[in-house]
């Protein structure tokens, strides 16, 4: 892998990290399944995971074709993009609940009166939620064609959806590991490194814009 496709994938990595927040999904999915058996679990968590890697998967292959519906340019995107991610990485770093990356209280109330939480709020917005899904269109509109960078960020996606399933599956011994503090620590960590990308979307997103340049 050549050292930019190594960043490509760093940079994929990391945000789809910060965005689906795989040990946040995993405390949210134990308190929502405290009556499920283990098997019932595995099954809520197959199907929330698959639906999500269904619904991002779309979003990056009509992502551009949304774009061009609403004439959308890349520069406004990227900027719109990192001002959304930006909201969501402070929401991380202070520990606050928000839309964006979690349930709403109104939410919660509902999902815990559902018997299958697979498609919501498992699937949407837990792990396909606002921020992941801006974040697929804008990492695949970055590639502007480029196949090769499509499927490295396709790839990320992927392997952090397989990373978040396996935390599901391991809900009692990843909240017995990390406890209240260590996810928060966790969660802090990805919110300043998603603050720094954010804030890079949104200087290359002015600098690629219009709205500099002289005549």
């Amino acid at each position: 892998m050549s050292v930019t496709m190594l960043e490509i994938a760093l940079v994929s990595s990391a945000t789809f990290f910060a965005t689906i927040g795989p040990p946040d999904v995993a405390a949210l999915f134990a308190a929502l399944t405290p009556n499920n058996t283990p098997a019932e679990r595995r099954a809520i968590a197959l199907k929330g995971t698959l639906i999500a890697l269904a619904i991002l998967l779309a979003f990056a292959a009509f992502g551009d074709s949304l774009l061009a519906l609403f004439g959308i340019t890349l520069p406004a995107l990227r900027t719109a993009g990192g001002v959304l991610l930006l909201l969501m990485a402070i929401d991380m770093v202070f520990a606050r609940s928000s839309g964006a990356v979690t349930t709403t209280a109104e939410e919660n109330r509902e999902a815990t009166a559902k018997e299958d939480i697979s498609v919501f709020p498992l699937a949407t917005p837990l792990i396909a939620g606002p921020g992941t899904m801006g974040a697929t269109i804008l990492l695949v509109a970055d590639a502007e064609g480029d196949w090769t960078h499509i499927a490295v960020v396709v790839a990320c996606l992927t392997a952090m959806l397989l990373l978040t399933f396996v935390l599901l599956l391991l809900t009692g011994q990843v909240q017995r590991l990390l406890g209240v503090t260590g996810l928060h620590v966790v969660s802090r960590v990805a919110g300043v490194l998603l603050a720094a990308l954010a804030v890079q979307f949104i200087f290359d997103g002015v600098a690629d814009s219009a709205l500099f340049r002289t005549s």
